[in-house]
């Protein structure tokens, strides 16, 4: 909202009102929208049309229920509201310069990161095969774009299948490749497919890394695919790289962290493009971020969101392909794991045994990590037998995958089973556990 036909801001009087400087500078978005309807005469649908948001969204921050935190929503607030950007710790506003000296940012600025930003890391050259691939050039066509993108497809299918730790250099070669055949493109055409492959690449290698724990490394190269994500706007994608942050957060027991960028991530996909499949997908990780945070109320109701969402699915929908995997199966089993996390093992066990039933026998990953949590809700019901018996399988499926995520889930089912160490089969699959973690 940038434009000089733009309909007008606050009014200077209330910009100029000592609440209203308060409030901007302590960022309380929730006393800005109160302010902005009380004495700036915007009601609150308004607000959301200039603002970019849903009226159901403004009214949760006007009740206090939901913060904004994320800087891309920020400076649509700032836009919208004419809210001149020092008052909100931004930078000089577009429409705030002179119109001769206004220029159009050539990077946006990148979603917020909870963590302290660290640079991406970096892609050095390979030796001889750089030299001959800068000598030869490489000349992009419609094949080379489909091409690169079948080798991505294939990349998260072996992933699912195996892991990804075999699979890192493959990808991170792919990834430097395509940097540089976007650098030696002028085609815009060609330029927005290679950054929207070189995302998908960054975000495929950040996840290898997640799963692999080590996640400083795996935060560089998702805020890498950001980057590269937004340059096209690819709000989908952008949405789609904050849910894996929020997983990882989740992962990393940064409970608020998760829950602030799932919200994010859905801001995102709100913004264009934001299919029902996709949002029921960013649903679950909220509530995967809520029940993180043993929040009863807000997991339910993330969940339910999330089925909603799933049941306005249609067949005419444009669904990117990196959604596509979010079918009913994961629904249910992402559901189950949810409450399973919240310590309602009763409605967990059902849900994530069935998921299992038909859940496809090629995706090793997932279904060792996957029987690891069916195995955890049935020792909360104090089926001790049947879940050593279940962590046994599991036991079998990760020793196939290479995954430390996996291998650390089953150390803390180890921890779970010191109270029951009486029990005959505990024991054995103690030991067991030992040598796969040694």
């Amino acid at each position: 909202m940038t434009d000089s036909t733009a309909p007008p801001g606050l009014p200077g009087r209330l910009l100029a009102d000592p609440e209203m400087i308060t409030a901007c500078r302590a960022r309380d978005f929730a006393r800005i929208f109160q302010l902005a309807r009380s004495k700036g005469g915007f009601h609150s649908s308004r607000i959301a049309r200039v603002c970019e948001m849903t009226p159901s969204r403004v009214g949760e921050v006007m009740s206090g229920r939901r913060q904004i935190t994320n800087m891309t929503v920020i400076e649509r607030i700032a836009d919208g509201l004419r809210i001149p950007g020092h008052l909100l710790g931004l930078a000089r506003r577009e429409w705030e310069r002179p119109k001769a000296a206004a220029q159009k940012p050539v990077v946006p600025a990148a979603p917020m990161i909870v963590e302290p930003w660290m640079p991406p890391v970096p892609l050095p050259g390979s030796g001889l095969d750089e030299i001959l691939s800068i000598a030869a050039g490489t000349r992009v066509t419609p094949t080379v774009l489909r091409s690169l993108q079948a080798s991505i497809e294939d990349y998260w299918r072996r992933d699912d299948e195996h892991g990804g730790e075999a699979l890192r250099p493959a990808v991170i070669g792919q990834l430097r490749y395509v940097m540089g055949v976007l650098r030696e493109t002028a085609d815009p055409n060609y330029r927005r497919s290679l950054h929207g492959i070189a995302a998908e690449l960054a975000r495929l290698t950040g996840w290898t890394y997640f799963d692999a724990r080590q996640h400083r490394t795996a935060q560089s190269y998702f805020t890498e695919s950001l980057r590269l994500a937004r340059e096209i706007e690819d709000s989908p994608f952008v949405a789609n790289v904050l849910a894996c942050l929020s997983l990882q957060a989740t992962y990393q027991d940064r409970a608020n962290d998760a829950i602030t960028l799932a919200r994010a991530a859905q801001d995102s996909a709100l913004l264009d493009g934001g299919t029902p499949r996709l949002l029921a997908m960013l649903s679950t990780r909220e509530a995967f971020a809520h029940a993180s945070a043993q929040d009863k109320q807000a997991t339910h109701q993330a969940i339910n969101e999330a089925h909603r969402y799933f049941g306005m699915i249609s067949q005419s929908d444009d669904d990117p392909a990196w959604v596509q995997y979010f079918d009913q199966t994961k629904l249910t089993v992402d559901t189950g794991i949810a409450l399973g996390q919240l310590g309602d093992a009763v409605a967990a066990e059902p849900l994530i045994a069935e998921a299992l039933r038909i859940e496809p026998t090629a995706n090793l990953r997932g279904r060792a990590f996957h029987t690891f949590w069916l195995a955890r809700t049935q020792l909360h019901l104090r089926d001790v037998e049947l879940a050593c018996a279940t962590a046994g399988e599991a036991l079998d499926l990760a020793a196939a995958v290479d995954s430390p995520r996996v291998t650390a889930h089953l150390g803390e089912f180890r921890q779970l089973l010191k109270p029951y160490a009486y029990a005959p089969p505990v024991a054995e699959l103690v030991s067991r556990i030992g040598e796969l973690a040694a």
